[in-house]
């Protein structure tokens, strides 16, 4: 490219635009800054989830293939008929295999805290059968049926058919969250 020739007006103008110039030591051009900035820990807050009740429950110990089943007082038989043959769908699922039980309760926990806020009717919890526990007596399945019957939102579960994991899984009715008003399901 040829250099083109300025007339002595355009560059005084030029100069007058741009201003008082400072002379660079160096012709490269630093992006990034060679400091990161300092990393500050995100504060953590304990997360607690309403539902549980501190009751101690009686409830007989199940075994591998044995079936989950629960009505909360005051709801016809039949919500559980309709619940154990799919009649409600299920709108979220969880699988809590491998979780050790203190993970799979907090687990659940905010599982069932979020689907109750987003307004879930029946939702689908994988809890497994349990083959690889001692004794023959599954730990989470066991867990899970003492923590369903203990929750004040769980209106209903039971196992589900083999398609959906048979007695490995459960599905659970909820209440309808408190923001989506007084519809009562017509079944009841």
């Amino acid at each position: 490219m040829t250099k083109k020739t300025l007339s002595a007006e355009d560059s005084a103008l030029f100069r007058q635009s741009i201003g008082e110039v400072k002379a660079l030591d160096s012709n490269t051009l630093i992006l990034k800054p060679n400091k990161k900035p300092k990393p500050y820990p995100q504060n953590k807050t304990v997360e607690t989830f309403k539902g549980f009740e501190s009751s101690a429950l009686e409830v007989e110990p199940l075994y591998q293939e044995d079936s989950l089943s629960f009505i909360a007082p005051g709801l016809q038989k039949n919500v559980l008929k309709k619940l154990r043959k799919g009649y409600y769908g299920f709108d979220a699922s969880i699988d809590l295999h491998g979780l050790t039980s203190q993970e799979a309760k907090h687990q659940l926990s905010r599982f069932l805290h979020f689907s109750i806020e987003d307004g879930f009717r029946c939702v689908h919890i994988i809890h497994g059968k349990g083959y690889g526990s001692s004794s023959n007596q599954p730990v989470l399945k066991n867990d899970i049926n003492i923590w369903l019957r203990q929750h004040s939102e769980v209106q209903a579960f039971c196992s589900t058919p083999s398609k959906h994991g048979g007695t490995g899984a459960v599905f659970v009715l909820l209440k309808l969250s408190a923001k989506y008003g007084e519809q009562e399901d017509p079944q009841y």
